[in-house]
């Protein structure tokens, strides 16, 4: 057996991977992952479903391997923008929101699912959801300790801004998959997103936690 041999089955590997992954977006567009069978995905793929255990142990592991993925790429570009260089509040709100808009574009479907499976998705895939919005909600807080004037903050009062600032973006992302197709629909989401995290940014920045 040759370097390269090995090398192919473990392309192949990762494309019917892939292919599951790309299935299940696909199978839920009406639905959730609750009514998702693996023999429909195994069908849609065109693999047996014993194969199908070869990648995931149940449909709802191949719904914990999407939400990481719609999560973990998001993180990364937001903990960038935060600790990029930034010329106060409105800049921060800026560059997150564009760094959302761009993202929920080039991962539409991904967001899609998120959106469906957080409210009647498998219960393991709706926890996982929830934990990865408290991990940007804990992320955002570290950071958001290093803004001028929030040196004096509580670590609760911190976690109270970093939740309305994720679930405002949140409601911002399934806004944006609701104005699809109607870019000016699209604009004022965006309008609306920046006006509500600067209001917010601006008007905590002046908050004094209780002592």
């Amino acid at each position: 057996m040759t370097a390269e041999s090995v090398e192919t089955r473990a392309e192949r590997k990762e494309r019917t991977r892939r292919a599951i992954l790309d299935a299940a977006l696909d199978l839920t567009e009406d639905g959730t992952l609750s009514t998702l069978s693996l023999r429909q995905v195994a069908k849609q793929v065109g693999i047996v479903p014993t194969a199908f255990y070869r990648h995931f142990a149940s449909v709802d592991e191949v719904g914990l391997a999407l939400v990481d993925e719609s999560f973990a790429s998001l993180r990364a570009l937001l903990r960038e923008v935060r600790q990029g260089p930034v010329d106060g509040a409105a800049q921060i709100v800026d560059r997150s929101i564009d760094t959302l808009v761009a993202h929920v574009h080039r991962h539409r479907a991904h967001f899609r699912f998120i959106a469906r499976e957080r409210a009647a998705g498998p219960l393991a895939v709706r926890m996982a959801i929830r934990h990865e919005i408290e991990l940007c909600e804990r992320e955002l807080a570290t950071d958001l300790a290093l803004l001028p004037g929030t040196a004096a903050w509580s670590s609760d009062d911190l976690r109270v801004l970093s939740g309305l600032i994720v679930t405002s973006m949140v409601s911002t992302a399934e806004a944006l998959l609701g104005a699809e197709g109607r870019p000016e629909a699209e604009q004022q989401v965006v309008r609306t997103a920046r006006t509500q995290l600067r209001m917010l940014l601006i008007g905590a920045l002046n908050w004094h936690s209780r002592t």
